[in-house]
């Protein structure tokens, strides 16, 4: 989705050097504003403001306000409601108030802060309210009701419960894995989490498994009946929206808010009926129940892991620190070296295939490795676990060939630029119609020379002469008449403009 133009602006002053003057004075519009009071004076926001510490001085605020102007937060008119006389008049006295702008980033900062601070949950007592309007809804249907603003308030408090019922579960089923995660690392939180964890599951799935089918029944009831219904509610809803230009724009309005309580009604029969849509697709309640279930295997895994920790499994820091003790422990520097030897694999393991010696030099395998003299191992052996890389060597590849095409390639480069060079760079004046007809090469190095050239050009018909960008060439352009016209032809097109004189004069070696 396209932000509107200036967007980022507007949320520049969360992250300001004094995003807190600037929150606290926004908060303080947002809060008049919910009191209908729509413009605020200076002084006002001195008096109303929750300022983080002391409150500003007049001409920071000032200061304050004509940033949050110019972010377009806000909006400044002159204040001559307090003008008495001729000096008031001509001070700078202005009234402030939230932009559009400004209005659309406190609504998404309040909702921002109002979602980061919900704690999701599973509501049972909505399963509750949906079976009662819906019942209620069935009975004004049965009874042929037609008392539009009770069916209006009927369908209109049911899909407002049934929102926030879905609403809070999707975001707590969300938040279990993450709850989890969070507290894998406290074992008092996971033993704690699990018991409240698990009963409140147990209790929501009965309830959903109990209430599931009543909802289930009751839709089905006044599935037949409700489309009549719905738009009569969107006729009566349409009422009040702003007019139009003509009458076909309140019909489309009536067609959008029917179209809209449409979808919200298949959302609520989506969620309890098996194929309420003419899919085969499971009711949004089973795989919430299954989704609830599969929560109790993910806290159980979390316990597993706690159980791990407390079943004295390895613990490399708690190994050093005995070690540490030990080392502390022993009587002299010799003893230390010994422990050290025996704690990291220091003495050589003679009952590896490792010597190489044969004869009066072999050691056999039952003498201690204090008395067999030292054996040396590979560095590659300590560093990778094998002393040679397993496998043949690979060969060397010889590479002839390609060093030979490359050599030709530039051998032909060369001799292409070479051929350009003598062609364009004659040390005389040339037309550019003249030029007819180039070939890649020579096409490439004259667009070069002319980027050069007209770079430096003050203006279409001044005269420019320069040397190009390495130094091997010296250009002169000279325009001739503007409805002149030149042409050329290269491999991948016609080029053509204004014609000019053109003079390429190649550098001394």
């Amino acid at each position: 989705m396209s932000l509107p133009a200036g967007a980022a602006e507007l949320f520049r002053h969360v992250s300001a050097d004094k995003a807190a003057v600037y929150r606290a004075v926004l908060d303080a519009f947002a809060a008049a504003r919910r009191q209908y009071r729509l413009q605020l004076r200076p002084d006002e926001l001195l008096a109303d403001a929750a300022w983080p510490g002391a409150p500003p001085s007049p001409d920071e605020l000032n200061a304050a306000l004509a940033q949050l102007v110019a972010w377009g937060n806000l909006e400044a008119q002159p204040d001559i409601a307090r003008v008495t006389t001729l000096a008031d008049y001509y001070r700078a006295r202005l009234l402030y108030r939230l932009s559009a702008g400004g209005e659309a980033v406190e609504a998404s900062l309040a909702q921002f802060s109002r979602l980061m601070a919900r704690r999701a949950e599973l509501q049972s007592v909505a399963l509750e309210d949906i079976a009662l309007r819906l019942q209620a809804l069935a009975t004004l249907l049965d009874a042929g009701s037609d008392d539009v603003p009770k069916l209006h308030e009927t369908l209109r408090d049911l899909l407002r419960v049934f929102e926030g019922l879905a609403d809070n579960a999707q975001a707590f089923m969300a938040g279990v894995a993450r709850s989890l995660e969070l507290q894998r690392a406290d074992e008092g939180a996971v033993v704690a989490y699990k018991k409240r964890l698990i009963d409140y599951l147990e209790r929501f799935i009965g309830d959903l498994v109990q209430r599931s089918e009543r909802i289930a029944q009751l839709i089905d009831a006044v599935r037949g009946r409700i489309d009549p219904v719905l738009r009569l509610l969107a006729e009566r809803e349409a009422r009040d929206a702003a007019p139009g230009d003509d009458e076909r724009g309140r019909a489309d309005e009536q067609g959008r808010r029917w179209r809209d309580w449409r979808a919200r009604w298949a959302g609520l029969a989506a969620w309890f009926v098996p194929d309420a849509d003419g899919g085969h697709a499971a009711p949004q309640a089973e795989l919430l129940r299954s989704r609830a279930r599969a929560a109790i295997p993910q806290l159980l895994a979390a316990v597993a892991a706690v159980n791990e920790r407390r079943s004295g499994r390895s613990d490399r820091s708690a190994d050093f620190r005995a070690l540490a003790g030990w080392f502390a422990d022993c009587a002299s520097d010799d003893d230390a070296h010994r422990l050290a030897r025996a704690a990291f694999a220091l003495n050589p393991a003679r009952h590896l295939v490792l010597n190489p010696a044969a004869g009066a030099d072999a050691v056999p395998a039952s003498t201690p490795w204090a008395d067999a003299p030292p054996l040396q191992v590979h560095p590659r052996l300590r560093q990778q676990g094998q002393a040679s890389p397993r496998g043949p060597q690979p060969r060397a590849r010889l590479r002839d060939a390609e060093r030979a095409q490359l050599a030709a390639l530039m051998q032909e480069e060369s001799r292409q630029l070479d051929a350009a060079r003598r062609r364009l760079a004659q040390g005389r004046p040339l037309l550019l119609s003249q030029l007819g007809a180039l070939d890649e090469a020579e096409f490439g190095l004259f667009l070069g020379l002319l980027g050069d050239a007209l770079s430096e050009q003050a203006g279409p018909d001044a005269t420019v002469e320069r040397d190009s960008g390495d130094g091997r060439f010296r250009i002169r352009l000279q325009p001739l008449a503007p409805d002149s016209v030149a042409g050329i032809d290269t491999p991948q097109g016609r080029f053509s403009g204004r014609d000019h004189l053109v003079t390429i004069t190649a550098a001394a070696p």
